[in-house]
């Protein structure tokens, strides 16, 4: 297994809005992927965790809110490793849409 992606993702919206808006907005994960994704996610406590198959690969990941930031893990599979420069990228500056 490859070093997972973190990110920290900014907001204003304090934790229990930052979760409302991750929950109504997980789908558009998909979009950050090479040649899309499905998502599916469930939550534990205030984490949550999500797998997203693309490009015939399985990619678990979690997203914990923060009353000032979303903290998101992804572990990639060896094979999307070789994406991982290009995802980080992109959930950087795609991820605040996750909270829109």
């Amino acid at each position: 297994m490859a070093e997972p992606i973190t990110v920290d993702i900014p907001h204003k919206l304090g934790r229990d809005a930052a979760r409302a808006r991750l929950d109504s907005g997980i789908g558009k994960l998909a979009d950050m992927f090479p040649g899309g994704a499905e998502v599916e996610h469930r939550w534990e406590g205030d984490v949550m965790h999500f797998t997203i198959a693309a490009m015939g690969q399985r990619v678990a990941s979690t997203l914990q809110p923060f009353d000032d930031h979303v903290h998101a893990v992804v572990d990639l599979p060896p094979f999307l490793a070789l994406f991982a420069d290009k995802i980080r990228e992109k959930l950087r500056r795609e991820g605040p849409k996750l909270l829109e």
